[in-house]
């Protein structure tokens, strides 16, 4: 029987372990409906996710995406998570999509339905999309004002900013803005002035032989595969840094990249409509060792 390419297991609200009973595999284009329109996944966004790229079956960055995972759990006031039913709900999908190159597995937990105690969880895995162009020929990006200050996760720790949260409707915003822009994707700007991040990704640049980095204390998400890439550096004779960024920082480093889970290092070749150039070499080493990863 062809394995579907779309999967969706459903999480019970009480379970200790993944066990064959305790989750139910399903195609997710031809079963019924799994979620309830009363679900606050729905009705506010109430929830969180996280994607974990999948190749031949082997997650990528595991054990960060379900640490990111809790801390994001644990900074919305949900539940804890129970690291082995999610570990091994992202294997049994990762399983079912062994002979592609390249998938991913979304996770993800919501409060459940409003007034009752239960949350709501669920993973789902597909195929990945084609990135060649992107990964090759690079993205164009503008910079837009989040419209928050570098230091909303001290000031204003019930804004969330940092957590991955289902509440992307700013994030698809911004990028039908830099469409609109003529660009492909968004870099993030303080309001005081501070480089953040993508709307789905982390920023690195590049400065001699340094790569950079914003840091997380400015409300941005953690970034596992920046994290991988850093830990990689010394390979390519290259040393790393976590440090404020401004703009100017951008617009004059050596190469910049838009890095994440699926979509992996994407070059920017343009910010603004100025060019940046694209470091083919190194991106495509970069790729090359988060292909590996999950090899």
């Amino acid at each position: 029987m062809t394995v579907p390419q779309h999967l969706l297991l459903v999480i019970p609200p009480h379970s200790a372990a993944l066990a064959e009973s305790a989750g139910h595999l399903v195609d997710a284009e031809v079963e019924h409906p799994q979620l309830s329109v009363l679900d606050v996944a729905a009705t506010r966004g109430d929830g969180i996710f996280e994607t974990i790229s999948i190749g031949r079956g082997h997650p990528q960055a595991f054990d960060a995406h379900l640490a990111r995972f809790a801390r994001s759990a644990r900074m919305l006031d949900l539940p804890a998570i129970d690291e082995t039913l999610w570990r091994d709900a992202v294997l049994a999908l990762a399983d079912r999509l062994a002979d592609h190159d390249e998938a991913w597995v979304k996770i993800v937990l919501t409060r459940g339905i409003e007034g009752q105690p239960a949350p709501t969880g669920w993973a789902y895995g597909t195929v990945s999309p084609e990135f060649r162009r992107e990964r090759t020929e690079g993205v164009d990006v503008v910079l837009l004002d989040r419209g928050l200050r570098s230091d909303v996760s001290t000031t204003s720790p019930w804004l969330l900013a940092g957590a991955k949260t289902l509440s992307y409707a700013v994030n698809r915003a911004a990028v039908r803005e830099a469409q609109r822009r003529g660009a492909d994707d968004v870099v993030f700007v303080s309001s005081d002035g501070m480089l953040l991040e993508g709307p789905t990704s982390t920023l690195v640049i590049r400065r001699g032989e340094q790569l950079a980095t914003p840091p997380d204390a400015f409300g941005i998400l953690p970034g596992t595969t920046q994290v991988d890439l850093f830990a990689a550096a010394d390979q390519w004779g290259l040393s790393t840094a976590v440090e404020p960024l401004t703009a100017d920082d951008l617009f004059g480093a050596d190469a910049a990249w838009l890095v994440s889970s699926v979509r992996h290092a994407a070059p920017v070749r343009s910010v603004d409509a100025r060019p940046l150039t694209v470091d083919a070499p190194l991106t495509a080493a970069m790729n090359g060792f988060l292909r590996a990863r999950t090899a």
